[in-house]
């Protein structure tokens, strides 16, 4: 797809890696520049891509804008695939009365980035006129989110709305290749693309249950 870009002479070549990136790495905030050892298959995959981009710019001067997206929720998300996300997953099972299962002790955080956000994202980094070379930036809201707090927050507001769920999380086996905690900065995507996230965790949850429902 890059190198048909190229070939087309499109202006800029913009695509989605993941916060998966980061791998190992422990330093928080995340940042665009430092970047530890991948985890997971997924996570190299993407990697990969990102090299791809920073080859084509070193050989063609072919420019690219990588947003790694973080936790990415929203309106219509499927809790069906078998590589659904937590909160459409969590949604489906209080609506159903079912068990959720949380992976380690609920402790994890994640930078959950509402939808709304992350389109906003992607057209300013398609019309951005200083996007020049191999560009990676940072998409979220710069937050840091535990799963337990997850967990109560969903809890809460169906509670508000007359549907009791009284079932506590049943804690599981942490997962091989899952990143312990998860923070992004934002001051890059900010700065270059004029990224403004406008819809908090909350609100985006809010939204998000209020069309589920």
């Amino acid at each position: 797809m890059i190198n048909a870009s190229r070939l087309n002479k499109i202006k800029r070549f913009v695509y989605a890696s993941s916060s998966s990136v980061y791998g190992d790495s422990k330093i928080l905030p995340k940042k665009e520049s430092k970047i530890g050892s991948q985890l997971s298959p997924y996570a190299l995959t993407k990697y990969i891509n990102e090299l791809y981009a920073k080859i084509f710019f070193k050989n063609y001067k072919f420019p690219s804008a990588g947003l790694r997206y973080f936790n990415v929720f929203g309106k219509n998300q499927s809790p069906k695939s078998q590589y659904a996300a937590v909160i459409p997953i969590w949604l489906e099972s209080i609506k159903k009365n079912k068990q959720i299962f949380i992976f380690g002790d609920g402790k994890t955080t994640r930078d959950f980035c509402y939808i709304d956000n992350v389109v906003q994202a992607n057209l300013l980094a398609a019309t951005n006129k200083n996007i020049k070379d191999a560009s990676i930036f940072n998409i979220a809201f710069g937050g840091q989110i535990s799963l337990n707090f997850l967990f109560k927050s969903i809890q809460k507001w169906y509670s508000k709305n007359g549907i009791n769920y009284n079932l506590s999380p049943k804690y599981t086996s942490f997962r091989p290749g899952d990143v312990r905690h998860s923070k992004a900065c934002i001051k890059k995507a900010r700065k270059i693309l004029k990224y403004n996230p406008k819809y908090s965790f909350l609100k985006g949850l809010e939204l998000m249950i209020k069309n589920k429902c």
